[in-house]
């Protein structure tokens, strides 16, 4: 059953019915797309939004693009982003601290936002950065020890 469930992941569906492979994470415009899908579902969900949109106050149309060459410089070498993570998540967290259950929910939400479309070596490094990067910055900003759930990172 798993096997048929990763196999599905990786061949979806066309609308004409037919199976396609699976893109990596291997360009700027899957990149683009995966930031604008997850954020997407940042934006509606019921944990995360208020932190984003009524505490960070984020201008998206700034935002997503310095996302896009973060992801960018993680998983394809591009020079461009310029920003430092810690600093920017540290001023949030000061405005209204952070709880564990916001790394978890992102992770999770995260993971999902890849594995429904995208399935590769890239896929596989953005989902253990962005295990790395939630557990630093729960370690650093309220100095404690952050795991991804394990029902996300079994998939």
């Amino acid at each position: 059953m798993a096997a048929d469930d990763a196999r599905a992941r990786a061949l979806p569906v066309t609308a004409e019915g037919e199976d396609r492979p699976v893109p990596d994470l291997d360009s700027v415009g899957e990149i683009h797309d995966l930031v604008v899908r997850f954020y997407r579902e940042i934006v509606f969900d019921d944990i995360l939004a208020p932190v984003f949109d009524e505490v960070a106050e984020v201008n998206w149309a700034v935002h997503i693009p310095r996302l896009i060459r973060y992801w960018c410089r993680v998983l394809i070498g591009t020079p461009g982003y310029d920003g430092y993570i810690l600093a920017a998540h540290r001023h949030v967290h000061g405005l209204e601290p952070f709880e564990l259950e916001y790394f978890d929910r992102w992770y999770t939400l995260f993971v999902e936002t890849v594995d429904a479309g995208w399935s590769g070596p890239l896929a596989d490094t953005a989902k253990s950065h962005a295990a790395r990067m939630a557990a630093m910055l729960a370690r650093q900003l309220l100095d404690a020890e952050w795991h991804a759930p394990v029902a996300v990172t079994k998939r």
